[in-house]
């Protein structure tokens, strides 16, 4: 929770309309989306000017959400975007808590503005770069955190179908369907509140995970087939190489949740996918363990990324063999 004289200060800055930015991080997810609308449709109620911006596409599967078509995209529309920084009185980062998640372009704009911030997130080590910060490694989604957030400034009054909507997208999504270790006595809670707000829990789980196209299982499928097992270090991995991707007409999102499949063999605690990113020229890294394995510490010291204890994200910058020849080389090390 916020501490009392925070939650006041923020009251007094929302007591008056103002132009209000809000802003997922870069690649956004379920949780980012869901948190990012959620608070957007809330602070609408309270006859503020206020805009989503994502920092890139999110994706397909996300694009029935109420109003997303009204978010803005940073890096499509530069000037724009621009423009409504600029003109922001009050901006909130949620389900990031360091500014570098939103790419280096949109990070240098953000460098610049001096108004007043508020950070809402549950990922480990957050930077210190907002005004007012409601950061917490014990909540399963930020989604859940924005749900308790309303209610520490008294406006649950404003948590209608909409708002609910957006807010168990996230909670579901991040919470793997409410089987990850975070889902608490106090999540399930939120969310029967939020059924009872009247959201269509089943249909919106259609919506998610029932919506694929043919190509996104085939892709899966193909993912599939190139797992690897190191049952020595009790680790799977899952390679994905550029030609893979345009061979089934990669669309964003396609990739999301391939790598939790890499836990669901017996015996395994740790499982990896590399994402070849011709493009960028990375290749993109998603980590998931179970248990103890802290793989936060393991993105953080070996690619360049972080997140949580068990789930997190690196990149490499060499080419997907030879990542994949280090990643194997770090296991060994560290066995020893």
């Amino acid at each position: 929770m916020m501490q009392i004289h925070e939650i006041e200060a923020i009251k007094s800055l929302l007591a008056t309309t103002k132009e209000i930015t809000i802003i997922p991080h870069r690649n956004p997810d379920g949780d980012a989306m869901g948190a990012t609308l959620g608070l957007y449709h809330t602070l609408k109620q309270l006859q503020h000017n206020v805009v989503v911006m994502a920092p890139n596409e999110f994706p397909d599967f996300l694009a029935w959400l109420p109003e997303s078509e009204k978010v803005v995209i940073f890096e499509r529309s530069f000037d724009t975007c621009k423009r409504i920084l600029e003109k922001t009185e009050l901006l909130f980062t949620l389900d990031f808590n360091a500014l570098h998640r939103t790419g280096e372009q949109m990070e240098n704009v953000l460098k610049t503005l001096t108004v007043p911030s508020i950070m809402i997130d549950h990922h480990q080590a957050p930077d210190n770069y907002a005004t007012h910060t409601f950061s917490d490694t014990s909540y399963g989604s930020t989604c859940e955190m924005v749900f308790d957030f309303i209610h520490q400034l008294s406006l649950e009054n404003l948590i209608n179908k909409t708002v609910a909507t957006c807010l168990y997208t996230g909670i579901v999504t991040d919470s793997g369907s409410f089987r990850f270790p975070k889902t608490t006595s106090k999540t399930h809670k939120c969310v029967a509140e939020l059924i009872d707000k009247g959201i269509n829990n089943s249909e919106i789980h259609n919506l998610l995970f029932d919506n694929s196209s043919l190509n996104r299982l085939l892709l899966l499928g193909k993912a599939l087939q190139n797992l690897k097992m190191l049952p020595e270090y009790k680790t799977t991995y899952i390679t994905l190489t550029q030609e893979e991707l345009n061979e089934f007409g990669h669309q964003k999102g396609d990739t999301e949740g391939i790598v939790n499949y890499g836990l669901s063999i017996k015996g395994i605690d740790f499982t990896a996918i590399f994402i070849e990113n011709k493009e960028e020229g990375i290749i993109k890294i998603s980590f998931r363990s179970q248990g103890a394995f802290d793989v936060n510490d393991f993105a953080r010291n070996h690619f360049s990324g972080g997140g949580h204890i068990n789930a997190a994200g690196g990149k490499s910058f060499l080419s997907l063999e030879e990542t994949v020849q280090q990643f194997i080389a770090i296991l060994a090390k560290e066995k020893k």
